[in-house]
């Protein structure tokens, strides 16, 4: 749960609501102004200036919920990533065919760690800093990775979506420390 929330912590440090909320696919999509939420009901829910509580859960399972009273502050339980530490990615071929080489490397390194610089990244997957500034560019604009700048370096951190992603594929792998 602590990884969950630390991604979507970075998510809106480095993008702002928008980001946060678009991070919350594949369950919730966001659609300004409105975010289209996978519930099993139809129903609308509208903040009229309220903020929204997200709530994340070990027990919700594959569908977010809200609370049913919409006299009380909005709260949107989802689903928690089910395997923080340990994610299973497997079929590295597949995702090699999907991504591309280089940039499965780079996102596979991104989400073994907690956060990543360019720079680590360039270095620990021998890449010229333009072209894994370049990679993680195109990973951030598909939605597979958040950054955000700390000081003179930018951090960089694997969404759910990524992380959903390579847990599709098969082999494990530990998050490994914070750098």
């Amino acid at each position: 749960m602590v990884d969950d929330v630390a991604v979507r912590t970075r998510a809106v440090l480095g993008g702002g609501s928008a980001a946060l909320l678009e991070g919350l696919r594949p369950f919730a999509r966001w659609k300004p102004p409105y975010l289209d939420v996978d519930y099993p009901v139809d129903r609308e829910l509208r903040l009229d200036g309220r903020g929204l509580t997200l709530v994340p859960s070990y027990f919700c399972w594959r569908r977010p919920t809200a609370l049913a009273d919409p006299d009380l502050d909005p709260v949107l339980v989802y689903p928690v990533m089910k395997q923080p530490l340990d994610i299973a990615r497997a079929g590295e071929e597949r995702l090699e065919r999907l991504l591309g080489r280089t940039r499965s490397a780079v996102l596979v390194d991104v989400a073994g760690h907690r956060t990543r610089t360019t720079t680590e990244l360039a270095r620990a997957l021998g890449l010229a800093p333009a072209s894994a500034s370049y990679q993680i560019g195109v990973l951030r604009g598909a939605g597979l990775v958040v950054s955000r700048r700390d000081g003179k370096h930018v951090e960089h951190t694997a969404t759910p979506l990524a992380l959903n992603l390579l847990a599709g594929t098969g082999t494990t792998f530990r998050r490994g420390s914070k750098r």
